[in-house]
């Protein structure tokens, strides 16, 4: 028997138009990506070469780091991240927010692997804080940030939080690591370069198929020692394939192609959730939007709340989302990122939904 939450999907996915994202994810993102490279161009090989060495060289001089490795997957690289500076303080205790990724997305991938104790830091339903490092009840080596805070609706600490932060761990020689899955699309808010934010961590993480919409990918930076390091880990791992430059050359492509809409992503995401917060019963978090991304709340189950949002879709041609999550006392709610199909939606098409 069809749901209303299939129905949902089904009209979400048979929409031309899309609110959220970059468009579609399939093989023509790296059909684009390629069609301008010279089919002569060298690939890489086992983690060598120009074509990857050059890309790494690129991010390190954009993060203001020494150096810079490719991995295929943020997992692989935050896991490796934080077993290097466990190794490098003889410790196997690290912390982070309680929905951090490693947390509630990797299978205990860090524990089961690494034999790592982790703390949670702070509640579930607000950031992570100075005062909740300071009550760690033993030492760790270090501590995960992930900006924005993608589970809470994407909130964020402020910058002058950040350095407070950075210099105390700096202080007691806890190694200060950012997840910076979405990093780019935080800087419209912060006001700061990439560089500037990545000076006050040791070891920084880039994702390449978020807000840049590539196929995968990360980058993994910090000093040239420690990207040695994560080199080997990356063999251990698995993660050194003959070639990775599929992923290299459309992580290249669509950072170039989107990084200078990013403050256009984030005008776009406060506009939008003002319209939803001028909707009856309908909330954002956050309210104000720091970042491309906010999850939208409606009062209502989420059976409900479908068959109304799959008629609009219906209606207007324009896909909103695919799911809804149900949330405590009668409430859903979805994740809503914008992107370049976001902006290409005609402006009238998004008031008649409205």
């Amino acid at each position: 028997m069809l749901t209303n939450q299939d129905r949902l999907k089904q009209c979400f996915q048979k929409t031309q138009y899309k609110i959220g994202g970059n468009g579609a994810r399939n093989v023509g993102v790296l059909q684009e990506a390629l069609s301008k490279v010279d089919s002569l161009t060298e690939s890489d090989m086992y983690g060598s070469g120009s074509l990857i060495e050059d890309f790494e060289a690129k991010f390190a001089r954009l993060l203001g780091k020494e150096a810079a490795v490719f991995f295929p997957s943020g997992t692989m690289a935050q896991q490796i991240a934080l077993r290097i500076w466990s190794d490098r303080a003889n410790n196997r205790n690290v912390a982070y927010h309680p929905l951090a990724h490693l947390e509630i997305h990797e299978q205990d991938g860090l524990k089961k692997l690494h034999q790592m104790k982790t703390f949670l830091l702070g509640e579930e339903d607000r950031l992570l804080n100075l005062a909740d490092i300071k009550a760690l009840p033993e030492p760790v080596a270090a501590i995960l940030i992930e900006l924005p805070q993608r589970e809470i609706g994407g909130k964020l600490p402020s910058f002058a939080e950040l350095k407070e932060i950075s210099a105390y761990c700096r202080e007691k020689h806890i190694a200060l690591h950012l997840d910076g899955a979405r990093l780019f699309e935080v800087l419209p808010y912060y006001q700061k370069s990439a560089a500037e934010v990545a000076e006050l961590f040791d070891s920084v993480y880039l994702s390449f198929y978020k807000g840049i919409g590539g196929i995968a990918g990360a980058i993994l930076a910090g000093t040239a020692d420690f990207c040695t390091e994560a080199e080997i880990w990356k063999r251990r791992y698995g993660g050194d394939l003959i070639s990775l430059y599929p992923y290299i050359l459309s992580a290249d492509y669509y950072f170039e192609k989107r990084m200078p809409k990013m403050a256009q992503y984030f005008t776009k995401s406060r506009e939008l959730a003002k319209r939803w917060n001028g909707t009856e019963k309908v909330t954002t978090q956050p309210e104000i939007p720091v970042s491309n991304m906010f999850h939208v709340y409606f009062e209502g189950a989420s059976e409900a709340v479908s068959d109304i949002l799959a008629d609009l879709m219906d209606e207007c041609d324009l896909g909103i989302t695919g799911y809804l999550l149900e949330k405590d006392a009668g409430s859903c709610s979805f994740e809503l990122s914008i992107g370049d199909a976001t902006l290409e939606v005609d402006p009238k098409r998004m008031e008649r939904f409205f």
